[in-house]
């Protein structure tokens, strides 16, 4: 079994608050809380993460949910259930799209689709999407660290769905990363595993080890090549 991506972690500000928004509008309960920690089920075994961070959000995020609709009248929905909660229409210079844009409580972008079919096996989360330089390189390491297919990879779009539960894409864009990302992938090795085994795997698959400012902590914070932090945990 290779390692397992088990978590999109979001630095919070409130993550009691922002946790009881996103448990809200995905219909989908809190797993776990504490003082400074709240947890969203997301799919079979993964989990939203909403930790506490001093630093405030000073960029459009690099990281952003993609949320699932079946039809124009769940689509819109879902976009009144959000702003109903707090979130607020925005533009990012999306122009006329079919989708919508908006910003959660705190800021974090997502996006309302209207109606794919390739989603029709997700939950309403549809896709966690990454911008990048080069999708299908991108595409192509994430895929050697999580085992996960790429069914798309082209200049601009790159894909790796799950059997259940969101994808992983990867959207081409200019600019490029100026901060630590407000949203990140945390991935574990199966409880038969190896922590030091599987980073020394990690990295000499392209992945380099970056300091957050993390300490003393059991886990390992890594970059892939284009500078997008996760952490590897502990086995389970």
């Amino acid at each position: 079994m290779s390692t397992r991506w088990c978590d999109v972690v979001v630095d919070s500000a409130d993550p009691a608050a922002l946790g009881r928004f996103w448990s809200a509008l995905l219909d989908q309960p809190i797993t776990g809380e504490s003082d400074d920690e709240t947890d969203v089920a997301l799919s079979d075994g993964q989990e939203l993460v909403f930790g506490l961070v001093p630093d405030v959000k000073v960029v459009k995020n690099r990281v952003h949910l993609d949320l699932r609709s079946t039809s124009p009248e769940d689509q819109a929905a879902v976009v009144a259930r959000a702003v109903e909660l707090g979130a607020k229409p925005i533009d990012i210079g999306q122009g006329d799209v079919p989708w919508a844009v908006l910003a959660d409580p705190e800021g974090n972008e997502f996006c309302v689709l209207e109606r794919r079919d390739e989603y029709s096996h997700t939950g309403r989360v549809a896709a966690v999407v990454v911008d990048a330089f080069d999708p299908p390189a991108q595409a192509a390491f994430w895929a050697g660290l999580t085992g996960l297919p790429v069914t798309l990879a082209q200049r601009d779009f790159a894909s790796l769905p799950q059997t259940a539960g969101p994808s992983l894409e990867f959207v081409r864009v200019a600019e490029p990363k100026a901060v630590k990302n407000r949203l990140h992938l945390d991935l574990a090795p199966p409880a038969d595993g190896d922590l030091p085994t599987e980073v020394a795997r990690l990295e000499a698959w392209g992945a380099v080890r970056v300091d957050v400012g993390q300490l003393d902590v059991p886990w390992v914070v890594l970059a892939d090549p284009e500078g997008n932090e996760f952490c590897v945990l502990t086995p389970r």
